[in-house]
């Protein structure tokens, strides 16, 4: 009996955990809001082939909302214009959100087509205007608006321009038109992406299409390409932005497969994309337009070598130093690398200043293809200076016919410091904290030697 209650209790657990996590992957996962905006302006009423448009664009809709009503992370709305008041006079303002977000609304959505009358005018921009207010907030949404109509703008508003400005601010992504009874596309091209429904056959293909594109995602795939033009680099960081706003939709670590071939990525088709290849220097791909159900392939030359920039064997202790890399001749900083770790940069020349004391500066370094670079700088040394009280000195660098450089400041609370110098010949110039004239300055010249240790006794005697 006991052990019955066991496996009751632990299946009970187990089934309990496994829902949880099957909730908690529901709610991560992106979320598509589709709002149908329906025209029911006083044209619709027209006969087109086997019956008026209003009753063709009911049944095939219904048939399309009928089919898609078990999909899962799928809300629906709908808008409709023309409904409210006749045509004349007109009504600019005959707009409004009929059935809001929700899941599982298609048959309330269908319910209402239903009884749909189509009396007034055509007022699309506006229209489209208050639909950015229909998408609630939401960060991991897809956002997709479907303009059902059969005709353009009748009250002299810009649907380009509004169409435009809710891209740029991320509320929707380029909507889907789609005609009926004749074609539009030249009035719509800069509105969305336009389909022709002149027939009853035609109509309910593009519905068929835009819902598929919809729900859908599309495979790409990104060549990154060698000196050789072959497809070989990997494993460097890609982000995908929204060409239109900016926005990251997509980051991902290019990688190739079992076969050496680059990853397919299933990725949005609706969105026109700028992407960022994070070689150093970036390389960009400044645009990229998928065609819903078709394989895309793009490339980008990125072909990389290796720097290393490396001490000797040395026996005095050196912890990695920041190395800047610059392009050769410019004054913009690249990258910051540390010494004994190699980084990848695109093929080229470029230059470095690596922070030793003092500060080291090679230029015209060669990046070239799957090579290791490696640049080797001296070992240092160590200086140790006595001092005879707290105060205030520098050690400058000294070299032939130029003046002295300045290399670091001593700190003015300690009378013994150890400083790690490259090799070289130094001055260090101190006067004591208590006493007040410049004569009392003290200098004198010391040389470091690579993985030595020179000792500088400024005490008096």
């Amino acid at each position: 009996m006991i052990f019955k209650k066991l496996i009751f209790a632990l299946t009970f657990f187990i089934l309990t955990i496994f829902s949880f996590g099957q909730s908690q992957i529901s709610k991560d996962e992106n979320l598509t809001r589709i709002l149908i905006i329906f025209d029911a302006s006083n044209s619709m009423y027209g006969h087109w082939q086997s019956d008026t448009k209003i009753n063709i664009a009911k049944r095939l809709l219904n048939n399309i909302l009928d089919s898609i009503s078990n999909i899962p992370n799928l809300q629906l709305a709908l808008r409709v214009f023309g409904d409210l008041k006749d045509f004349p006079p007109q009504d600019c303002n005959d707009t409004r959100l009929v059935v809001p977000f929700s899941e599982g609304n298609a048959k309330k959505i269908a319910h209402f087509i239903k009884y749909l009358t189509p009396r007034g005018t055509t007022p699309i921009a506006n229209t489209l205007a208050a639909a950015g207010n229909d998408f609630t907030p939401c960060d991991k949404c897809r956002n997709i608006i479907i303009l059902i109509t059969d005709g353009i703008e009748e009250c002299n508003g810009d649907p380009c321009a509004v169409s435009q400005d809710l891209q740029k601010k991320g509320i929707v992504l380029k909507p889907f038109i789609i005609g009926i009874g004749q074609n539009f596309s030249k009035e719509f091209e800069c509105v969305g992406d336009y389909y022709d429904g002149s027939t009853e056959e035609q109509f309910q293909k593009a519905l068929k299409i835009v819902i598929s594109y919809a729900l859908n995602s599309t495979s790409c795939q990104v060549n990154l390409l060698d000196e050789a033009g072959n497809p070989t680099e990997t494993n460097i960081p890609m982000t995908f932005y929204n060409r239109m706003n900016n926005k990251i939709i997509y980051q991902f670590v290019h990688t190739l497969n079992n076969k050496g071939l680059p990853d397919t990525l299933l990725i949005d088709p609706l969105v026109k994309y700028r992407i960022q290849i994070h070689t150093i220097p970036p390389v960009y791909i400044d645009s990229l337009g998928l065609t819903p159900g078709k394989h895309t392939i793009v490339s980008a030359p990125t072909p990389q070598g290796e720097l290393l920039v490396k001490f000797p064997v040395s026996n005095v202790e050196k912890s990695a130093l920041p190395v800047i890399v610059r392009r050769n001749n410019d004054n913009n900083t690249l990258n910051v690398q540390y010494t004994n770790k190699k980084e990848k940069y695109l093929v080229g020349k470029y230059d470095i200043e690596i922070l030793t004391l003092p500060r080291l500066y090679i230029d015209n370094i060669e990046i070239r293809q799957s090579h290791v670079t490696t640049v080797e700088i001296p070992a240092p040394g160590n200086v140790i200076i006595y001092l005879p009280a707290n105060g205030y000195g520098s050690i400058f660098q000294r070299k032939k016919d130029k003046d002295l450089e300045l290399v670091i400041n001593l700190k003015n609370d300690e009378n013994i410091q150890t400083i790690q110098l490259q090799p070289g010949d130094y001055t260090v110039v101190f006067r004591a904290k208590f006493v007040n004239k410049s004569i009392y300055t003290i200098e004198k010249n010391f040389s470091i030697e690579s993985n030595k240790n020179t000792t500088v006794n400024l005490n008096f005697k």
